[in-house]
């Protein structure tokens, strides 16, 4: 790149991160009743949930998005909670695929486990260590 830069606009206001689906339906479902995702902007076809503070995950029919669902998922969704134990009792009741039980990670300080969602994106849930 060459020539003059100019300063960063102001910005941003938040960060999605846009997941693709063939059953848009069976995913808005599982964030919202297993996850508890508050739906923060509906576009019909595209659902953008609030994560935490501006962060957000959106879920788009792939018949309509950019992208379309593939196989396999190389993405994971990673959320942080305050009570990673609690949190794996609370998924354990829906009957998630993957599900694992939490461990602790000494090299990254968290205490984790992993489950997927309804086509097959993994999410993490950790807790800090420390």
């Amino acid at each position: 790149m060459t020539g003059e830069f100019t300063a960063r606009p102001e910005g941003p206001s938040l960060g999605i991160t846009f997941l693709y689906y063939r059953d848009l339906d069976r995913a808005v479902a599982f964030y919202e009743s297993v996850l508890g995702f508050e739906l923060a902007i509906d576009q019909g076809w595209s659902k953008i949930y609030r994560i935490t503070g501006a962060a957000h995950v959106g879920l788009v029919d792939e018949t309509r998005g950019m992208h379309r669902a593939s196989d396999p998922k190389p993405v994971q969704l990673c959320i942080r909670v305050p009570d990673v134990d609690a949190w794996h009792a609370h998924v354990s009741t829906h009957g998630v695929a993957g599900l694992t039980e939490p461990k602790d990670s000494a090299a990254l300080r968290i205490r984790a486990f992993v489950f997927d969602d309804p086509e097959g994106y993994q999410i993490e849930v950790q807790s800090a260590l420390d």
